[in-house]
């Protein structure tokens, strides 16, 4: 018998997505590591890594629909990544979720059936 899988999630429990996705990880009898980004944000090396290991660039990882990303003029072209990293941090509403990890990789888990 094998152990049950190692999963990690950066859950925003105001977010239907995330509360979708974390429902499918538990309909599948895994609990979860949940992690409430928005309380406990990651490190600027641990989000780094979530981004990289996602295969997704810095401006992808970021939420495009919240009033920071307007407030900053995140749209802008000029913003180099570690600026962006930057701001994710101070305002962890940008950070897009739910970020899942697994024995498999990480996802950023939208939509949810990915």
């Amino acid at each position: 018998m094998s152990a049950t899988p190692k999963v990690k999630i950066y859950h925003n429990p105001e977010c239907g997505t995330s509360r979708n996705t974390l429902a499918l990880i538990r309909n599948a009898n895994i609990e979860p590591e949940i992690i409430e980004y928005l309380v406990n944000p990651p490190s600027k090396s641990e989000l780094i890594q979530l981004i990289a290991d996602a295969g997704l660039t810095v401006r992808e990882a970021i939420r495009k629909n919240v009033d920071a990303y307007h407030d900053l003029e995140l749209e802008r072209d000029d913003w180099m990544d570690e600026q962006l990293l930057d701001f994710m941090l101070q305002h962890p509403i940008l950070i897009n979720r739910p970020f899942v990890v697994t024995e498999l990789g990480t996802r950023l888990s939208r939509p949810s059936l990915k």
